[in-house]
């Protein structure tokens, strides 16, 4: 399936029945439900990274692998389960007929834009780069895998949905966007600044590709993948977390500006991530626009909910 076969232009499946039916404070019940998810996803997400963290675990990094699969997999499942006991629908946030391609195209883009902007990098004179060299890939699969996986799901299906539900779809962009870049200042060398440039390349265009399509598919690839080139392709920080085993080691210039090139922070901090990501967010949303996604579909009359 290409991705021009996106969501119907009716809008986007944010929920109707149940527990998100029509009537008093509906954005009051979006809003609940909402925080009830986040907090218990985001409860999973922390207990798998320590109990994969890197040289805090019994588990080869193969095996750490193998248990942030499952980890996923098995969160999916459970939100599935949920949404459809209180929204009597199953998500189309995670249909499975379009995953297959829809990923590999996330995937592709992930790693395409990060190279971009460590090309950029280089070219203009703020960082270096050494390499290759040999090392394992197995630690940063597993923080891609886990990253993309529940943060698209926490802040993507659960928070930019309902809000949507709750408040429409500018402001609930804005609001997700800006909690995203909140939720990264608890990272190593993060900035007020660092907080602002994931809120807009990032927040704003992973965002856009679930509003495109309806699903996390695409936002769940370019999100795991651009951690991965970022991590252990290029060797660079990842929101200012250092990286251990990579194929490149990529690092600023000494002498080069912290607000041009990241700083310790590193690439998404910098002036060309914040070009790539924004650039990439506008065309996206501008798509999903006109394709009439900027609304949630009509609501299902009560009868038919009940």
């Amino acid at each position: 399936m290409s991705m021009t076969d996106v969501s119907t232009a009716n809008g986007l499946d944010l929920g109707s029945r149940r527990f998100l039916h029509p009537g008093p404070l509906r954005w009051l019940r979006a809003l609940g439900w909402g925080a009830a998810l986040f907090v218990l996803f985001g409860l999973i997400y922390g207990l798998l990274g320590f109990a994969t963290k890197p040289g805090h675990t019994p588990l080869s990094p193969a095996l750490c692998t193998l248990l942030t699969v499952a980890v996923s997999a098995a969160a999916f499942a459970l939100y599935a389960v949920m949404v459809k006991g209180a929204e009597a629908r199953w998500p189309t946030e995670l249909e499975l007929k379009q995953a297959g391609a829809e990923l590999l195209i996330g995937v592709a883009a992930g790693v395409a834009m990060m190279s971009v902007v460590v090309g950029a990098l280089l070219a203009s004179g703020l960082y270096e780069i050494s390499g290759p060299r040999a090392a394992s890939p197995w630690d940063m699969i597993s923080i891609a895998i886990s990253s993309g996986a529940f943060e698209e799901l926490m802040f993507r299906a659960i928070l930019l949905r309902l809000l949507m539900r709750a408040m429409g779809a500018w402001p609930a962009l804005a609001v997700s966007a800006a909690f995203f870049g909140l939720a990264h200042l608890g990272n190593p060398n993060a900035t007020p600044t660092a907080a602002i440039a994931i809120a807009v390349e990032a927040g704003l265009m992973l965002a856009s590709f679930y509003m495109l399509t309806g699903r996390l598919w695409i936002s769940i690839g370019v999100h795991g993948a651009w951690n991965f080139a970022q991590g252990w392709i290029y060797g660079a920080r990842v929101s200012g977390l250092d990286v251990k085993d990579s194929l490149y080691l990529s690092t600023p210039k000494p002498g080069a500006p912290e607000w041009a090139s990241g700083g310790a922070f590193g690439p998404e901090a910098s002036v060309p991530a914040m070009v790539v990501g924004t650039a990439v967010a506008v065309a996206v949303l501008y798509w999903a626009w006109k394709k009439g996604n900027f609304r949630a579909r009509p609501d299902v009359p009560r009868l038919e909910a009940a």
